[in-house]
């Protein structure tokens, strides 16, 4: 990262969670006219400041602190966060009231089904609230952390590449394009120029953008959120 002074800072939310407890450390819309030293200080000790001027939604750093705190309850503090973000923006652009044309909804556009399912599987999601940003980001992590623990690659960047394409595609199309693959002999654990070239039978378009969701996320959108102080992508 490297560290650069802004006009202003986005609020900087540090939260741990064990068990039932978090300690969260916050620390509020410095800015570079009221504090100039103190933001120097900060940069050069690393911890990370946000810049507005990144070209990232406005959004997303409003809900910055909301996501991290979410992907580290549920994936570890080592959570990919800016794989998240990356996939929140694909998804919406960070709008809490997208709406797609075939009912998909809310910063993860979920399915209104695929929310009432993944309230069984965390207690914490329900009720179902879509459109609530609270929600719609666990909803999002839970579901990643869900696929990722039923599929394998050869290395973490593929293998969320994988869970990207299971959350966009479903995993039922995920496991067919494997299982013809491994029939031609494709090694399947690489998605990237190998897996990513077997279709078990969508029709054209809806498997282009299957295929072409992970390649947004890990390769455009997950270094920009990486430079904008997001944390870690599996991709970098």
């Amino acid at each position: 990262m490297q560290c650069s002074v802004y006009n202003h800072f986005a609020p900087l939310d540090v939260g741990i969670k064990i068990g039932e407890q978090k300690s969260t450390t916050a620390l509020h819309f410095l800015t570079v006219r009221r504090i100039p030293v103190l933001a120097v200080i900060l940069c050069l000790i690393g911890i990370p400041t946000l810049s507005r001027g990144s070209g990232l939604p406005e959004a997303s750093y409003r809900y910055r602190s909301m996501l991290v705190r979410e992907s580290h309850a549920v994936w570890g503090l080592d959570a990919p966060v800016a794989d998240f973000a990356a996939q929140l923006h694909q998804e919406s652009r960070w709008r809490v009231q997208a709406l797609s044309p075939v009912g998909a909804k809310g910063l993860g556009q979920a399915m209104p089904a695929t929310a009432r399912w993944l309230a069984t599987i965390d207690p914490q999601l329900a009720p179902v609230r879509i459109t609530s940003p609270g929600w719609d980001i666990r909803a999002l992590v839970v579901y990643d952390h869900w696929l990722w623990a039923r599929t394998n690659a050869a290395n973490d960047c593929e293998h969320m590449a994988k869970v990207m394409r299971a959350y966009n595609g479903g995993l039922g199309w995920l496991y067919k394009d494997e299982r013809k693959a491994r029939a031609q002999g494709i090694n399947v654990a690489y998605n990237f120029g190998q897996l990513d070239q077997v279709n078990a039978g969508r029709n054209q378009s809806a498997f282009t953008q299957n295929t072409e969701y992970p390649r947004l996320i890990l390769r455009k959108f997950e270094p920009q959120y990486i430079a904008a102080g997001f944390g870690r992508g599996v991709c970098a």
